[in-house]
């Protein structure tokens, strides 16, 4: 099998599950109890913590373990929003993960929030002018994803972030999609919360980490026993969060690296696809997105059908996002770019990890083509 769904997961590094294997087994203590057992889970929870902080470019004390990108990016939106005295609005974009979609309309039912989403453009980036015009004197947070997670788009954070602050608006930036391929420390998108999670660079299923800049109140989502500064109550996942800093360890030394490779691979793939699929349609922009995503509408096909064509052909692919799978439903990104809802159900989307080979990709392109021209003979 060829695995072109990054996107969606990504296989746990051999280094991380020798570095969380103490913690599972004999290394097994509560980091609150204050025993020896007890103080080596601290010990460990706190140079995980110190790691993933100086990766996010924060104080250890202003991040926060979470169970991954979700539970993150509830916290960020809703502690954020709800921790501010400026009012009760909320921007975000278009082009959202349902994370943060669905924590803002949380805050519209049950605590009144008005919401002002900001349209894109036909690749998917958020107009600056736009954004500031969605800015109110009232507005407590804006939520602009860094990299989209289906059509591979990166927003000009940094950019909307100043407008933001010039209003006195915090931002968070969701970057589960960039992390291992962006920048993603605070200074340099100049933004006052990022949340990331583990699966997408190495790690388990199960970590994430939230950095929140400690001059922002932040209301707790998860009440109890106050670990986490009281930001995240629930007994702390000592080995996965030693996973997830083992997995920062690895992914950064030879991101650069990584990113002019893939970069050329995917520029390479989506050529190669444009040439043999007569009527493919790239989504996304063309030069500001991730290197690891390359994604097409095929009109008159079936994003399922082709999905499942090129499974059968050995090859393993989405039809858009993970969250969504199963839905009949357009996607709201691609219908937020402006594509017709039956053009947008042609949906493929092909993901790569630094792994991923020119053999790889040369192979997809072949099934692809067979794929689609197979399923023209049964129209």
């Amino acid at each position: 099998m060829i695995h072109l769904d990054a996107a969606a997961t990504t296989p746990v590094r051999r280094e991380v599950l020798e570095a969380m294997w103490p913690f599972l087994t004999g290394e097994f203590g509560n980091p609150s109890s204050h025993h020896a057992l007890g103080d080596a889970a601290s010990r460990a929870l706190a140079g995980a913590r110190r790691t993933v902080a100086e990766w996010l470019g924060c104080r250890p004390a202003e991040l926060v373990f979470t169970s991954g990108g979700t539970e993150g990016a509830n916290l960020a939106v809703k502690g954020l929003a709800l921790g501010s005295p400026r009012g009760r609005h909320v921007v975000l974009s278009a082009v959202e993960h349902p994370a943060v979609v669905e924590s803002v309309d949380h805050l519209r039912r049950l605590h009144g929030f008005d919401v002002t989403v900001v349209p894109v453009d036909g690749t998917g980036l958020v107009d600056p002018s736009a954004f500031a015009d969605a800015l109110r004197d009232d507005t407590t947070l804006a939520s602009v994803m860094l990299a989209n997670n289906e059509i591979g788009t990166v927003q000009p954070v940094t950019e909307l972030a100043a407008i933001a602050h010039a209003r006195g608006v915090p931002v968070h930036t969701d970057a589960v999609q960039a992390a291992g391929w962006l920048d993603l420390r605070l200074d340099t998108l100049g933004v006052d919360a990022v949340s990331i999670s583990g699966h997408k660079l190495g790690a388990p299923k199960g970590i994430g980490a939230v950095a929140v800049r400690g001059r922002h109140p932040l209301e707790p989502v998860l009440h109890g026993g106050g670990q986490e500064r009281g930001r995240r109550s629930g007994t702390e996942n000592v080995a996965f969060a030693v996973g997830l800093a083992r997995a920062v360890e690895l992914a950064e030394p030879g991101r650069a690296a990584a990113v002019t490779r893939t970069t050329a691979l995917r520029d390479g793939f989506v050529a190669e696809v444009l040439r043999r699929v007569d009527g493919a349609v790239p989504t996304g922009h063309p030069d500001a997105r991730l290197p690891s995503i390359a994604s097409f509408c095929f009109p008159g096909t079936s994003g399922e059908a082709v999905l499942l064509g090129l499974e059968e052909r050995g090859v393993i692919v989405s039809s858009g996002s993970a969250c969504a799978a199963g839905s009949d439903e357009p996607s709201p990104v691609l219908l937020a770019i402006g594509l017709d809802p039956a053009v947008a159900r042609t949906a493929v989307r092909f993901t790569f990890t630094a792994a991923t080979t020119a053999d790889d990709l040369a192979a997809a392109a072949a099934s692809l083509e067979a794929t689609i021209a197979s399923l023209a003979t049964l129209r």
